[in-house]
Parts: structure tokens; C-alpha cells; sequence
């Protein structure tokens, strides 16, 4: 369970880092930012803080300079609110997994909706299919054959 310490720590930094966005930082970049998860490296040294906000790109920019410079507040009241001897150094990161998860949404319900192909020409191909198989009867009349010489 050598994982589990920075793990319960770092779920409890992403709880204070929400909580505190939301109440207490009165930055006007910083609009609706959700703070996703928290990795803690092993020594308690530095918590990388993954976050998504809403908006387009110049709205991420400007989100992220805003959390920069935010950034000192945040660290002070979090080592006042969890109780570390040393608070980690905050570090911010955008979630990109959430914009790949919309990305392969929105492509799944692309192939959902595209047109199926006519089911006649799935029949055709089951004809294909089937045509090998009365050659198999006149195989096993063959080996029937190789089994009448092997009594001989």
C-alpha cells in the first residue's frame, strides 16, 4: 500500500483546491473550473492539480493564468487546511481526457446515425459463404475411399 498515502492526500488537496475555487478566490479569470483529480508525487512534494473549465481556447488561456496567479493563495490555505508539515507545490494542468471523451462520443453517435448498408448485399455474401459447402460431402466420399483402401 505504498500508493495509498499520496492518493488520500491528493483527493483531499482536490477537495480543499474545489472548495476554495469556488468560495474563495475572487479572481474573475477564473470562471467555472472543476477540478478533476489531484496526482501527489511519492514525497508529498508537489501535487499536479488536473482541471477542465468551460469555453473555448482563449477562455482555457485565460483560466490558466489565472489559477498561475492564484496559485500562492492556494497553496497557503491548503497547508493551513489539510496539515502537512510542507505544503506540495501546486502545479495546474487542463484535462484533456474529458474533450477526448466528447470527441469519441460525438464519433460514436456519428456512426449510430450514419446510413446502414441494404441488407440484400449482406445476403449475397452469405450465398458466397454457402457455395463451399456441398464440396464437403464429395471430400468425405474421398477420405470415405482412403478408409476402404486402409482394409484392404
Amino acid at each position: 500500500m505504498q500508493g495509498s498515502r499520496p492518493a488520500r492526500i491528493g483527493e483531499e488537496i482536490r477537495q480543499e483546491l474545489a472548495d476554495l475555487l469556488s468560495r474563495e478566490v475572487r479572481d474573475p479569470g477564473i470562471g467555472f473550473v472543476t477540478v478533476t483529480h489531484v496526482k501527489v508525487s511519492a514525497d508529498l512534494q508537489v501535487a499536479r492539480a488536473y482541471y477542465t473549465t468551460l469555453g473555448d481556447e482563449a477562455a482555457r488561456r485565460t483560466t490558466a493564468k489565472a489559477l498561475e496567479r492564484a496559485r500562492p493563495f492556494l497553496r497557503q490555505r491548503i497547508a493551513a487546511r489539510v496539515g502537512l508539515r510542507r505544503a506540495p507545490e501546486l502545479a495546474f494542468q487542463f484535462d484533456e481526457s474529458i474533450a477526448r471523451e466528447e470527441r469519441i462520443e460525438t464519433l460514436l453517435q456519428e456512426i449510430k446515425a450514419a446510413p446502414k448498408p441494404p441488407a440484400t448485399s449482406a445476403a449475397d455474401g452469405d450465398a458466397d459463404v454457402a457455395a463451399p459447402k456441398p464440396a464437403d460431402p464429395g471430400s468425405a466420399g474421398e477420405s470415405g475411399a482412403d478408409s476402404g483402401s486402409r482394409d484392404e
